[in-house]
C-alpha cells in the first residue's frame, strides 16, 4: 500500500503529523477520524497521489536525504538484514521504524510501498534518482537478477565506505595546508595594512630617505588600502568566470585536461579518478552487470571530463570487439597500472578481482602521494609565512636602526 504524510488536530487543538499506509487518501482520513483526529492535510509520500508501483517519483526539497556517509551506513544495514534472510519489505519496514530523520522515514516508506506493490527494488530506487545514482541501481538490479541481493549489497556498502574513506583522507591531507595558508594571508594583510602604516607615521616627517624595503612595504600597504577592494572584486570575478566557463562541456574538458598535466595535482587527479573507475567497474562486473553497461556506468563516476571522454572512447572500442586492456592502454591519461591488471584479468578470467586489486593499489598510491605532498607543504608554508613576517618586521625596524645611527 502507498504511504501518506498527514497533518491532523486532536480534541485539544494539538497538531499531529506522521505517516500512514492505506489504499488511498480517503482511507487515510477515515483512519484519522477513527483515532478522534481531524485531518488537515493528506499527501502521498513522494509527490502527488498515485498508485504505488506506477513509477511515481519521490520528490525532495532542498538537500538530499542521504549524505555519502549515511548512504553507506544505510546500505550496510539493509545488506545485513537481507543477508540474514529477512524479506526486503520487512527490512525496509524495520529501517523505516528506526530512522530518526523524518525525511529519511518518508523515503523508506515510499520504497516499501513500491516494493509492496510488486516493483523490483532497483525500480523502486529509480523513483528517487537524487538519492540513488545509476551505479547504485545497476548493482542492486544485478543482485536481484542473480538472487544474491544481500551479498551484492555488502559489496556495494564496502565500495561506498572505501570511496568515502579515500575522500576523507584526501580532504584531511589538504585541510592543514589550507588553514595555514588562510591564517598566513590574514596575518600578512593585517600587518601590511595596519601595523606598517602606524609605525611609518613616526618617520614621515624626517628629512632623510627611508630604507628601500620600508618604502616598498609602504607602497604595497597604500595599494592594498586603496585598491584592495578592487583586487578582491577581480578575484571574485575570475572565480565566477571560471565557473561559467566550466558550464560549457568543451571548455570544461580542456580545463580538466590541463589539470592532468600539472606536476603534482595532475598525478593525484589521475590516480583518484582511475581508482574510482576501477573500483566501480570491478564491483559492477563482479555483480554480473554486462561489461558494456558496467563500462558506461563506471565512466559516469569520473569527475574529470577528459578522463570521462577517454573512458567513453574505450567503451566504443570494446563494443567493436577490442579487449578492455587494449582499449584502456590506448588512453594515456589512465595510469599504466590499470590496463596491466585488466590484461591479467582477461588472461586469467578473473577480471573483477584484478580490477579491484588495481583500484586498491591506485587508492593506496593516491593516499601516499597526498600525505607526501601535505608533509612537504606544511613546513614550506610555515617557512614562507615566517619569511613574509620577517620582511615586514625588517621594514619596520630598519628606520629605527637607521635613526639610532644618525643620533650617534
Amino acid at each position: 500500500m502507498p504511504a501518506y504524510r498527514f497533518e491532523a488536530l486532536d480534541a485539544s487543538g494539538k497538531t499531529h503529523t506522521g505517516l500512514l499506509e492505506a489504499d488511498n487518501a480517503k482511507a487515510v482520513r477515515s483512519q484519522l477520524r477513527g483515532r478522534d483526529l481531524v485531518p488537515l492535510a493528506v499527501q502521498a509520500v513522494g509527490g502527488e497521489a498515485s498508485a504505488a508501483g506506477s513509477g511515481a517519483s519521490f520528490s525532495t526539497r532542498g538537500r538530499r536525504v542521504f549524505t555519502s556517509t549515511t548512504l553507506a551506513i544505510w546500505t550496510r544495514q539493509i545488506a545485513g538484514l537481507v543477508g540474514a534472510g529477512l524479506p526486503l519489505e520487512r527490512a525496509l519496514t524495520a529501517l523505516s521504524e528506526e530512522a530518526e530523520d523524518n525525511r529519511q522515514r518518508e523515503l523508506l516508506a515510499h520504497l516499501r510501498a513500491e516494493v509492496n506493490a510488486g516493483s523490483a527494488f532497483a525500480r523502486a530506487l529509480a523513483s528517487a534518482p537524487r538519492e540513488f545514482d545509476d551505479v547504485y541501481r545497476a548493482v542492486v538490479a544485478a543482485g536481484e537478477q542473480s538472487g544474491q541481493l544481500g551479498r551484492v549489497l555488502e559489496k556495494l556498502a564496502d565500495d561506498l565506505e572505501e570511496r568515502q574513506a579515500l575522500k576523507a583522507k584526501l580532504i584531511g591531507a589538504a585541510l592543514y595546508p589550507a588553514i595555514v595558508s588562510c591564517v598566513a594571508i590574514v596575518i600578512v594583510v593585517f600587518l601590511v595594512t595596519y601595523v606598517v602604516p602606524q609605525v611609518a607615521q613616526v618617520f614621515a616627517g624626517g628629512k632623510r630617505a627611508l630604507p628601500f624595503l620600508t618604502t616598498a612595504m609602504l607602497a604595497i600597504s597604500d595599494f592594498l588600502r586603496s585598491w584592495g577592494w578592487l583586487l578582491l572584486l577581480a578575484i571574485g570575478a575570475g572565480v565566477g568566470l571560471l565557473g561559467l566557463a566550466r558550464r560549457n562541456e568543451a571548455t570544461r574538458r580542456q580545463l580538466d585536461a590541463s589539470l592532468l598535466t600539472l606536476p603534482l595535482i595532475g598525478r593525484l587527479a589521475r590516480g583518484y579518478n582511475a581508482a574510482r573507475f576501477a573500483g566501480t567497474l570491478a564491483m559492477l562486473a563482479g555483480s554480473g552487470v554486462p561489461i558494456l553497461k558496467a563500462l558506461q556506468a563506471a565512466a559516469e563516476t569520473l569527475s574529470n571530463e577528459a578522463m570521462r571522454a577517454d573512458a567513453v572512447d574505450a567503451l566504443a572500442q570494446v563494443r567493436e570487439g577490442a579487449p578492455l586492456a587494449a582499449a584502456l592502454a590506448a588512453k594515456k591519461r589512465f595510469p599504466g597500472l590499470l590496463p596491466m591488471f585488466a590484461r591479467l584479468g582477461e588472461q586469467t578470467g578473473e577480471l573483477p578481482l584484478m580490477l579491484q586489486r588495481a583500484a586498491t593499489q591506485l587508492s593506496a598510491e593516491v593516499q601516499r602521494r597526498a600525505m607526501q605532498l601535505a608533509t612537504i607543504l606544511e613546513p614550506l608554508l610555515i617557512v614562507v609565512m615566517g619569511a613574509m613576517v620577517m620582511l615586514i618586521v625588517l621594514a619596520v625596524l630598519l628606520p629605527i636602526i637607521q635613526l639610532n645611527t644618525w643620533v650617534k
